[in-house]
C-alpha cells in the first residue's frame, strides 16, 4: 500500500486554478498544464495559468497531450505554443484515446524532436498508465532512462519493468482514488504524489536531476616573491630565519638575528 504525498496538480482549461497562491499554501510545490493536443488545438487558458503560478512561486510545468496524427505537426504545436523555458517541466501526455492513440515509434519520435530542439536530452516526463503497462516496452531502455508520470487510482501502483520507479504518481482525478480529492485555489483535480522533500522536487523539477552545489574557489597562494612573516620576541632573544625553497634548497644563505 502506497501513501499518496501531494505536491504536484495537472490542470488545463476543464480546471484551471483561480487561486495559485492558495494552492502554495496548500503544499503544492509545482503545477502541469495542458498545452496542446495533437498538431493543431492550443489551451487559451495556458498563458494566463502559467504567470499567475509562476508569479505565486509554484514550479510550472507543459505537457502535450498526444494522438496517432502527423509527429512533426505535433512538435511543431508544442514548440511554437509552449516552447519551454529551461526551468519548466516539459512531458509527453501519453494515454488511451480511442483510435486516436500515439503509437510507440510515434512517441519516441516526438519525444526525440522536442527534447532536441529544447536542447535538453532525457529531460521529458511521460506521463500515462494503461497505454504504457500494454505498449511492450517492458525492456526499452530509452523510455526507462527518463522520469515516469504514473497514472493509476489505487493504493497498490505498477509499471513497466523498464522504470525502476515512477518519479510522480496521479492518485486521483479528483474523484476516484486515495484521498485528498481536492485542492485549495481548485477545488477536485488530478493531484500527484512525490516522495522526497519540497526542496528535492523544485530543485530537480525541470532537469530531473538535483545540480551538485558549485565547488569552493580555492584560497589564494601567496606569490613566491612576496612571504610575511610576523613573529613575537622579547629584544633579548635571538631570533634565527633561514628561507628554504620548495624542494627544500636553500635560496639564501642563512641569517641570524634577524628580527620582525
Amino acid at each position: 500500500m502506497a501513501t499518496p504525498h501531494p505536491m504536484v496538480i495537472d490542470l488545463s482549461h476543464w480546471d484551471p486554478a483561480y487561486d495559485y497562491g492558495a494552492v502554495k499554501a496548500d503544499g503544492i510545490v509545482g503545477v502541469i498544464y495542458k498545452a496542446t493536443e495533437g498538431g493543431g488545438y492550443t489551451d487559451d487558458t495556458y498563458v494566463q495559468q502559467q504567470h499567475a503560478a509562476k508569479a505565486a512561486g509554484l514550479c510550472w510545468g507543459a505537457y502535450h497531450f498526444a494522438d496517432s496524427s502527423d509527429v512533426d505537426a505535433q512538435v511543431r504545436n508544442f514548440m511554437r505554443f509552449a516552447c519551454p523555458d529551461p526551468d519548466e517541466l516539459f512531458c509527453l501526455d501519453w494515454e488511451d484515446n480511442g483510435g486516436d492513440k500515439m503509437s510507440v515509434e510515434q512517441a519516441r519520435e516526438w519525444i526525440t524532436q522536442v527534447e532536441t530542439q529544447l536542447g535538453r536530452p532525457g529531460e521529458c516526463v511521460i506521463y500515462g498508465g494503461n497505454t504504457l503497462k500494454e505498449a511492450g516496452i517492458d525492456n526499452d531502455e530509452f523510455f526507462g532512462s527518463r522520469r515516469l508520470w504514473l497514472c493509476q487510482y489505487g493504493s497498490s501502483p505498477s509499471w513497466p519493468d523498464c522504470w525502476e520507479t515512477y518519479w510522480l504518481w496521479q492518485f486521483t482525478d479528483g474523484v476516484y482514488g486515495p484521498s485528498p480529492h481536492s485542492i485549495d485555489g481548485v477545488g477536485p483535480c488530478d493531484i500527484n504524489s512525490y516522495e522526497g522533500t519540497p526542496e528535492q522536487l523544485a530543485a530537480e523539477w525541470a532537469s530531473g536531476n538535483v545540480e551538485p552545489r558549485p565547488p569552493r574557489p580555492p584560497r589564494p597562494q601567496p606569490t613566491p616573491e612576496t612571504v610575511t612573516v610576523l613573529i613575537a620576541a622579547p629584544p633579548d632573544v635571538e631570533v634565527r630565519v633561514r628561507q628554504i625553497a620548495l624542494g627544500g634548497v636553500d635560496r639564501r644563505p642563512s641569517r641570524t638575528g634577524e628580527a620582525a
